[in-house]
């Protein structure tokens, strides 16, 4: 399938599509994992992904890569259709803060608002991946098993 856009819808009780994040899930407050959840995935789906990105983030890297990850969890089971705030279950890669785990939206200041995509991805395999992956090691892998996905986008601005 590659990444395209499927009928899996990815919802927060936090915030809405294109609404802001609440503080407490950003680098000033909390900064803790907002709670989400999906349906629709496709029946064959055996595990998913999710990832936090701002693509506004201005950074490009010698390898070509964009924007800044927040977040990076994965091996989480098919019978999973739900995160909690704050979860920490599952497999946690390595964001650009430089360590595993959820790292919240904090723009540098006077930046504007920015837009953070959190992406639910199903997979038609199983397999275990190993802890510590970036963003970008983590898709290179999963590419080939992506056979559904879809975004939730919440912005949030420092002044």
């Amino acid at each position: 399938m590659g990444f395209a856009l499927s009928n899996m819808q990815l919802t927060s009780t936090a915030f809405d599509q294109g609404g802001s994040i609440p503080s407490q899930y950003t680098g000033e407050g909390e900064d803790i994992s907002p709670p989400l959840n999906w349906s629709d995935a496709p029946e064959d789906a055996q595990a998913f992904a999710v990832i936090c990105h701002d693509p506004d983030a201005p950074l490009i890297t010698p390898q070509g890569t964009y924007g800044f990850v927040h977040w990076a969890l994965y091996n989480i089971p098919a019978s999973i259709t739900h995160l909690a705030e704050a979860t920490s279950q599952h497999t946690q890669g390595q964001s650009d803060f430089g360590k595993p785990g959820y790292g919240g939206p904090m723009p540098p200041n006077g930046h504007g608002l920015h837009q953070y995509y959190f992406w639910i991805l199903a997979l038609d395999n199983n397999q275990e991946i190993e802890a510590g992956l970036t963003l970008w090691q983590l898709l290179e892998r999963i590419e080939p098993s992506v056979i559904g996905m879809n975004r939730l986008v919440g912005t949030y601005q420092r002044d």
